[in-house]
């Protein structure tokens, strides 16, 4: 049976944790621009060594994904449906995790050509195998910080510790062995971010009940768990398989310059992709109430809210993406196009981010195979794009647009087919797109227009990027946003 103020409860927790995720995204944004400006300006780095790097860590960051076992969602159905001490749920997850990923970084160390397509890297860089096992953790605990509507902690450590951990190290490394700073940063890093999620899962969470590593039931949780993992790992490669792609095809600079408008298009993912330990607990209680339409429509809300975000941001960083490009040098101005395709890109896939958050407990196996679907596509258009500029003699930079126009067209085709899955399931609409966002949109873009035309480049990026972000919200507040929209910048919602 359908209750109003549980429904009305649910999306104001979703409207907390939506608003602490967007106070992160802007927390994110200052904390990797000195990064990225260390790594593409300082002589000791530059587009190639970020190749590199972007390679290994592509690697890296899939096998600490597929070692989770699908544990970063699934965690919270467990939770809900467990009579078991939740410390002792949590436990049997992360034991299963760091055994995986444990083999995992002996195996890359052993053979680590994967990692570096291009054959070249130090000891130190082999070193970042060690970063799978507090990866694959970290994500773990979060989500079972994440399932008691603690996202504090996941702004505390992805948005603030890890990234500036990164930048400090990187920028020190410089001056002490600048031949492996990246990847000695990116180890610090990630074992920073690890401690940050540690100590309040461990706060929240206690010590466990009488519990002792049980093979069978670790056995039982491992195939339960594959088509989740596979689903994870799939979703996430198809952010990551373009940069493997390139590595093999183009030179280290030519990645390096798609890393770092990755890396700034990535920023608005973030928005999408922090909602999903939040409506993982919210919709397995509407699971057992039996309450589909609530589901639908707390996913039509958390989807639009992902789409006006990003819609914005992506207006205010590719409309001047030349500058904000040539913010990290002026070699990287060539990815401007890259980067206007992978912002569109994350525009186009939120939808089926939102209904994969419902898809993977209600048709696992049909999420998994349409999700095959469509890395599989992204894959053949990326290699497709790859030859094609080479067969026309174009520069290795239109490679990388090429990549990033592939990546757009898979993730909108995701977002019509699982949409389309869910709402047959659901027996309710699913979709994101309110004509709010066109009216929002025009007069954002005449303004940056303007900008680009009339104004320097400083001042394109110091005036015109806020003023586009500045109009386009005015109008989506008005045009767009109703009561229960509001309650995402509200502190305390209405009883």
């Amino acid at each position: 049976m359908t209750d109003p103020d549980h429904g009305k409860d649910d999306i104001a927790a979703l409207a907390r944790g939506g608003r602490t995720n967007l106070f992160g995204f802007f927390l994110r944004l200052a904390a990797r621009i000195p990064f990225l400006f260390i790594a593409g300006r300082a002589a000791a780095y530059g587009p190639a060594a970020l190749g590199r790097f972007a390679s290994a860590l592509v690697v890296i960051e899939l096998a600490a994904m597929v070692c989770t076992m699908g544990e970063k969602r699934g965690l919270a159905l467990r939770l809900s449906q467990s009579a078991a001490h939740p410390a002792n749920v949590v436990s049997d997850g992360a034991l299963l995790a760091l055994i995986a990923s444990l083999a995992m970084a002996l195996l890359f160390w052993v053979f680590p050509e994967p990692m570096f397509p291009g054959g070249f890297y130090t000891e130190a860089d082999r070193l970042m195998v060690l970063a799978i096992p507090p990866l694959a953790l970290t994500e773990i605990w979060l989500a079972a910080l994440a399932y008691r509507f603690n996202v504090g902690a996941t702004v505390s450590a992805r948005a603030i510790v890890e990234p500036w951990t990164l930048s400090l190290v990187a920028g020190a490394m410089i001056f002490v062995a600048p031949e492996s700073g990246l990847a000695i940063a990116y180890i610090a890093s990630i074992y920073a971010a690890a401690l940050a999620a540690w100590v309040p899962f461990r706060r929240a969470y206690g010590e466990t009940w009488g519990w002792r590593p049980r093979v069978p039931e670790i056995g039982r949780l491992t195939v339960r768990s594959i088509p989740l993992a596979a689903a994870d790992a799939i979703e996430w490669g198809t952010r990551r398989i373009d940069i493997l792609i390139l590595g093999f095809f183009a030179a280290p600079s030519a990645v390096g310059v798609y890393y770092v408008a990755q890396q700034v298009a990535s920023l608005p993912q973030k928005l999408k992709t922090s909602f999903e330990p939040i409506l993982g607990p919210v919709i397995t209680r509407n699971l057992k109430l039996g309450d589909y339409p609530a589901i639908a429509r707390q996913l039509c809300q958390v989807g639009f809210w992902i789409t006006a975000a990003q819609a914005g941001v992506a207006l205010a960083f590719a409309i001047p993406g030349k500058g904000v490009m040539g913010l990290v040098g002026p070699q990287f101005v060539g990815g401007t196009g890259a980067l206007a395709f992978l912002l569109a890109a994350e525009v186009a896939g939120a939808t089926a981010v939102v209904s994969e958050a419902a898809l993977i407990y209600v048709a696992r196996l049909r999420n998994l195979a349409l999700s095959v679907a469509t890395i599989a596509l992204q894959g053949v258009l990326t290699v497709a794009g790859i030859f094609t500029v080479r067969h026309f003699g174009f520069n290795q930079l239109y490679a990388a647009a090429a990549v990033a126009a592939a990546l757009m067209v898979a993730l909108g085709f995701a977002s019509v087919v699982k949409s389309r899955l869910l709402a047959r399931i659901l027996g309710a609409p699913v979709g994101n797109w309110r004509w709010a966002l066109l009216w929002a949109a025009i007069p954002a873009a005449a303004i940056g227009w303007a900008a680009e035309r009339f104004l320097p480049e400083w001042a394109e990026l110091a005036i015109g990027a806020p003023a586009i972000l500045g109009s386009y919200a005015v109008v989506i507040w008005r045009r767009g946003f109703g009561p229960e929209d509001r309650l995402l910048f509200r502190k305390s919602a209405p009883a």
